[in-house]
């Protein structure tokens, strides 16, 4: 970044690539928009909101409600699509044209920690 510039995350619109940690398998993608402390996105089966500060350090922190717009398909099984909404807290680190997440989803009773890869598709104002 140049000198002087605010040390901020870039609103954009972003592909996002998740993968189950800790063992287990699964995995999913979908558009996000981070946008002056928002979050909308979505995929195929379930939309995303929420909101997320920046840290001066390149990390940011957020919350985000995944909930699904349509049922699965055959042997379809979104990651943390059930009928009810998911509540997920999320932190990353960012550059101008990346980011990388971690979270925590409560599907039920059962946590699921993820990593996220996102990447920069478009600027938006």
């Amino acid at each position: 970044m140049a000198a002087g510039r605010r040390d901020v995350m870039k609103n954009g619109l972003y592909s996002i690539h998740v993968r189950l940690l800790d063992g287990r398998v699964g995995k999913g993608s979908g558009v996000i928009l981070f946008r002056d402390g928002k979050i909308l996105g979505g995929d195929a089966y379930l939309y995303y909101t929420g909101s997320y500060v920046v840290k001066d350090d390149h990390t940011f922190k957020g919350e985000v409600l995944v909930q699904r717009h349509t049922s699965p398909r055959g042997d379809d099984n979104p990651l943390f699509g059930g009928p009810a909404p998911v509540g997920i807290g999320v932190s990353g680190t960012y550059t101008d044209t990346r980011a990388e997440m971690t979270g925590t989803a409560l599907v039920g009773k059962a946590s699921l920690i993820f990593g996220a890869t996102l990447l920069k598709l478009a600027e938006v104002d």
